[in-house]
């Protein structure tokens, strides 16, 4: 049985996880207005995979029998100096989104929830692959920051992003 505290934490996600899918449309916005398509590509496909880790708990919460609280989204930044400074913005961002979904998981540990920590198993993955992933660009916008022809390249390779719907793997 899944206790009130672990539906309360997984709301609490949510809210975090659609805070996110903002916060990376923000700075989407922010690399189009300056000419970044791809970054700004990018950036778009990794808000809506946000959002798709939101719909994902929802989800969860209501076949657990849970109640989905919704909670308020701060709004994100929106003015940024530089796509370095918004990569390495993003990397910071998924550390705490990393230590957030540990927290549910020490917590359902500790109440022996085997639902909830088999569920959250595929959120620890995707944030092992999420911080790596930033970590990765934050390095390369480093080494192409001032060649014009590097960078250039750069945000082609972000432009071939694109979202996939993840099939129900959670």
């Amino acid at each position: 049985m899944v206790t009130e505290k672990i539906i309360n934490l997984i709301n609490e996600q949510i809210t975090k996880e659609q805070y996110a899918a903002q916060l990376y449309l923000s700075m989407s916005a922010w690399c189009y207005a300056q000419d970044l398509e791809g970054i700004g590509n990018y950036f778009r496909v990794q808000s809506k995979e946000e959002l798709m880790h939101s719909d994902k708990m929802f989800d969860y919460i209501n076949n657990i029998g849970g109640k989905v609280v919704l909670g308020a989204v701060d709004a994100p930044p929106h003015d940024f100096n530089s796509a370095e400074e918004i990569f390495e913005k993003a990397l910071e961002h998924e550390k705490l989104v990393t230590k957030s979904i540990f927290n549910i998981v020490k917590a359902a540990t500790e109440e022996s929830d085997f639902a909830t920590t088999t569920f959250l198993q595929w959120f620890v993955n995707e944030q092992v692959e999420e911080e790596a992933s930033a970590s990765l660009l934050v390095t390369k916008i480093k080494r192409v920051k001032d060649n014009p022809s590097a960078m250039y390249l750069f945000d082609q390779e972000l432009a071939q992003r694109v979202f996939t719907p993840d099939n129900g793997a959670a």
